[in-house]
């Protein structure tokens, strides 16, 4: 049914668009978003000082939504970091030293292994935990620091951060924007990151090996600043101990969260719960009386971490929190009575009125993903994708689901870390090769896996 759009809708439809635009421009968003807030709100009830307090009420409103989301990512860096420190993940990764023979090895283990730890850690504190450790065993065996590069980021800020299978940050954001259940996200998103990370990676390989052939690519030897030393903070029998119980925690964590069918907010709160034992454990045994203190300081540097990433994305969530259930909550009731929020309501109103294709709706969310990423977080703007993607779907009588998932891996292989430069930096740093650089050699793997996985995507829906 084609209901009448109010000026409301007109003007949260305007900052839509500004919001892409200013992304395409690469400009940042905050203003423009707290803008959209202030005049949303503003013409919904005209009270100026109404306006102004709902635009702080709107903060708070996507920092409660979100706040599961950065807790886990600030605990999870805080354990990170106790393991850096004490030498835990040196362990951890050492076995498979023994495996890396040849450059093809060092490529896929790396990579696997950088997927593996990203899942549980993400992917810039994996990076931090794998690359001073596999970069300088990949140089003996051949394998450029440019493929330990490209490795780390296709399998890490690709595979492992678009799907987000547990700690489930990119779900969530994109599932919350677009009115379905994480886990529907998380089902949908299988083949398609499966397709993605397939297409990518083999295509970044072949390419990779081909320019060693030609000798465009040189093969640098390893350097003693390659190497990490950390103080003799546990003993060797307490560091091999615990590096095989981290992992064999986590590992009990998913065979819990499959039978007890956890998901969502309660598979998060297990893995957070898990990590911070994790972290009290590792202090207490390696700093022994200082345990207490640096406790408290793991925690501040997770959390100095966690909001500095999601810092960004606070006002643009709460602007696009006002397309849903946000509006009530933080404007009030003063939509039309028929409406089923704003987003709903374009939904209904461009179902009626602009014939659609699933291969258009397909293409559309992959662009508009794209576009959003350009930012470089990759999480910015993925709340933009899930309410296009409520919109499309109520149009073409589509799975949202599907919609959803392609858009959220849009937006962060762009965004995430594989084709925008000043995302890069990590990897990039701890290999020593130039962002630019490892943005252009990514480029290609990435555009043919999008365009791959757009065409999955259509036969699915």
């Amino acid at each position: 049914m084609d209901m009448g759009l109010t000026l409301i809708h007109w003007t949260y439809v305007l900052f839509i668009f500004l919001i892409i635009g200013f992304m395409v421009k690469r400009l940042d968003t905050t203003i423009l978003c707290i803008v959209g807030i202030f005049l949303v709100s503003f013409i919904a009830h005209p009270s100026l000082p109404n306006a102004i307090s709902n635009v702080f009420n709107s903060f708070i409103y996507a920092i409660t939504e979100l706040l599961p989301t950065i807790l886990i990512i600030c605990i999870i860096v805080a354990m990170s970091k106790s393991l850096t420190t004490t030498g835990i993940h040196d362990t951890m990764i050492s076995p498979f030293a023994k495996l890396i023979r040849t450059p093809t090895l060092a490529y896929w283990i790396t990579g696997i292994l950088m997927m593996s730890i990203s899942y549980f850690f993400w992917p810039s504190p994996a990076v931090a935990l794998i690359g001073a450790i596999l970069l300088p065993i990949a140089l003996r065996v051949g394998l450029p620091a440019m493929g330990v590069a490209v490795a780390m980021n296709l399998f890490g800020h690709g595979i492992a951060l678009s799907g987000d299978f547990v700690i489930q940050a990119a779900p969530k954001l994109t599932g919350d924007a677009a009115g379905i259940p994480v886990h529907e996200v998380i089902q949908a998103s299988i083949p398609l990151v499966i397709t993605m990370g397939v297409v990518t990676t083999f295509t970044a390989f072949f390419l990779l090996k081909r320019d060693l052939k030609l000798g465009k690519i040189s093969v640098e030897h390893p350097s003693a600043n390659n190497a990490q030393t950390h103080g003799q903070l546990l003993s060797k029998k307490t560091n091999i101990i615990m590096a095989a119980i981290i992992p064999l925690l986590f590992i009990i964590d998913i065979f819990l969260m499959f039978k007890l069918n956890l998901q969502g907010s309660d598979a998060t709160a297990l893995v957070g719960g898990t990590a911070l034992f994790i972290l009290l454990a590792i202090a207490l045994l390696g700093h022994k009386r200082k345990g207490l203190e640096k406790t408290t300081s793991y925690l501040v540097d997770g959390f100095q971490f966690g909001f500095k990433v999601f810092g960004p994305v606070i006002p643009i969530a709460a602007f696009f929190y006002l397309g849903d259930a946000g509006f009530t909550t933080i404007v009030g009731d003063y939509l039309p009575q028929d409406s089923n929020g704003i987003v709903n309501d374009l939904g209904a109103t461009l179902s009626a009125s602009v014939p659609l294709t699933k291969e258009v709706a397909a293409v559309t969310l992959t662009a508009v993903g794209a576009i959003t990423g350009l930012d470089g977080s990759g999480f910015s703007g993925i709340s933009l994708v899930g309410s296009i993607a409520k919109i499309f779907a109520a149009s073409i009588d589509g799975s949202i689901a599907t919609l959803t998932a392609l858009g959220q891996i849009a937006g962060i292989w762009v965004g995430g870390g594989t084709i925008i430069p000043w995302a890069l930096i990590p990897a990039a740093a701890i290999c020593n090769v130039s962002p630019f650089e490892l943005a252009r050699r990514n480029l290609l793997p990435v555009g043919i896996g999008l365009v791959v996985t757009t065409i999955v995507a259509i036969i699915l829906m």
